[in-house]
């Protein structure tokens, strides 16, 4: 092979190999996210518990503004459940945390809910399909997003539900199920008939306040009413009478014969008795649940870490620092009324104290993500101010401008002084290889031309 040709191939992987290494990050362009796994138990979770995973992103986009996000979904069989009937409109809340260390530290609180369908106990939940949260940073460097616990809060939406048939038991006595004519207006045209001495009708609920919904008519047995076990007053419902105690002559169909008092949210039960060996109805019982100033401490479930998600470092671009250095946060309201149980961070809630971390930039607004592994040696760019090792992150896009281990590419190269060593490259290799080949001609006693 000819001088010139070996000097022009040595040329042309120099300016190609200088070219690559001065390829960078503009905010918002690299992605890398960790997955975090979580435990979920109590509440709307249940007792065994509901396992969740969450896909973590924080993205860096132009102004310091940073935004994490979080992608949800279930593991696994087992999911969150209704503790109750309720109208439409009930809501699943998901609340993470986030961690940010070195020179800015804080945290945020990633949120996200959803509404969902009328429910009945055990119904489904649906959980939003994501969370968020964003921070304004305005100091220059190094930011390590790591990220922490995460709380399920479900709110019943307000409303009444009407219950009968087999949502309802039967404990004692025999009851039958009688289809009636529509003219009669019994809810859904049927509704429970028995003539035992002592024979109840039991509704276990979740809610504010419940009521009896049956006929009235003539010669009908007097009826007790149970809540939770207990009766409210020593007097008897008398479905025989009008609502001025009347007996009565005809048949109302779907009349409210008792109302409970207004009862603290939760879980409760009513229990209808015959009290007479006469006939006796139970059409359906109305669930009523009220409106909640806050998610109830009842159905709320905490989430801990059950996988060392890892860390993600970014590197703020150079910018004018705050004269407070004071993080300012945005779309991040305080959380008031937290209930007793609300999980915290894995890690300790760093304060915004002492001296930032040193400015870590290549003065052209570049933002570099540096997912590290764990055992390997990373060789970065960038200055690192300690010797933690973290996790490495699942990288959803391989940056650009570095090798295949996904780190940045050299921070404080210039494109065009790297283009310009490469082209000197190529004019020494060729006036090299023009020298080489005049010794040899003289050596043998000929002219190169």
């Amino acid at each position: 092979m000819s001088g010139w040709r070996k000097a022009l191939i040595a040329a042309t992987v120099g300016v190609a190999a200088s070219a690559a290494l001065s390829i960078s990050m503009s905010p918002g362009h690299a992605e890398a996210s960790l997955v975090a796994k979580y435990n979920c138990v109590g509440g709307v979770a249940g007792s065994e518990g509901v396992q969740l995973e969450a896909r973590i992103t924080p993205r860096l986009a132009e102004g310091g503004m940073l935004n994490v996000g979080w992608s949800l979904k279930y593991l696994g069989n087992r999911r969150f459940g209704s503790p109750g009937f309720f109208a439409k409109g009930s809501q699943l809340n998901l609340e993470g945390i986030v961690d940010i260390t070195g020179a800015w530290n804080g945290q945020l609180r990633p949120k996200g809910g959803k509404e969902q369908d009328a429910l009945v106990p055990g119904s489904q939940l649906v959980v939003p399909e994501g969370l968020s949260d964003a921070g304004l940073v305005q100091r220059p460097g190094t930011i390590r997003v790591t990220p922490g616990a995460l709380a399920v809060r479900f709110t019943p939406a307000k409303g009444e539900v009407m219950v009968n048939n087999h949502k309802l038991a039967y404990p004692g006595g025999t009851w039958t199920r009688e289809n009636t004519e529509a003219e009669f207006g019994d809810y859904l045209n049927d509704l429970h008939k028995t003539t035992d001495l002592g024979a109840a009708a039991r509704l276990d609920f979740t809610g504010t306040q419940v009521s009896y919904i049956s006929r009235r008519e003539r010669d009908l047995s007097k009826i007790q009413i149970l809540l939770d076990g207990h009766p409210i007053t020593d007097g008897l419902v008398e479905p025989g009478k009008d609502a001025n105690g009347i007996p009565m002559t005809g048949t109302k169909a779907q009349e409210n014969l008792w109302t409970s008092p207004e009862l603290p949210y939760g879980p409760h039960s009513i229990q209808i008795v015959n009290t007479e060996a006469k006939t006796a109805y139970v059409d359906a019982v109305k669930v009523i649940t009220g409106e909640l100033s806050e998610p109830p401490l009842h159905d709320q479930a905490t989430c801990t870490l059950i996988n060392d998600p890892g860390s993600i470092e970014l590197t703020v671009p150079g910018a004018t620092p705050t004269n407070s250095g004071t993080p300012t946060t945005s779309g991040t309201p305080t959380t008031t009324g937290t209930p007793t149980g609300t999980p915290t961070t894995t890690s300790s809630t760093p304060g915004h104290t002492g001296t930032p971390s040193a400015t870590n930039t290549n003065g052209m607004g570049q933002v570099i993500v540096l997912p590290r592994a764990t055992g390997t040696k990373t060789v970065t760019a960038t200055a690192s101010p300690t010797t933690t090792k973290y996790v490495k992150a699942q990288v959803a896009k391989t940056p650009k401008g570095g090798v295949e281990t996904g780190e940045a590419p050299e921070q404080g190269r210039q494109p065009y002084a790297l283009i310009a060593g490469g082209s000197v490259l190529l004019m020494g290799s060729a006036t090299g290889g023009l020298l080489l080949r005049r010794r040899r001609a003289e050596h043998a006693g000929g002219i190169v031309r």
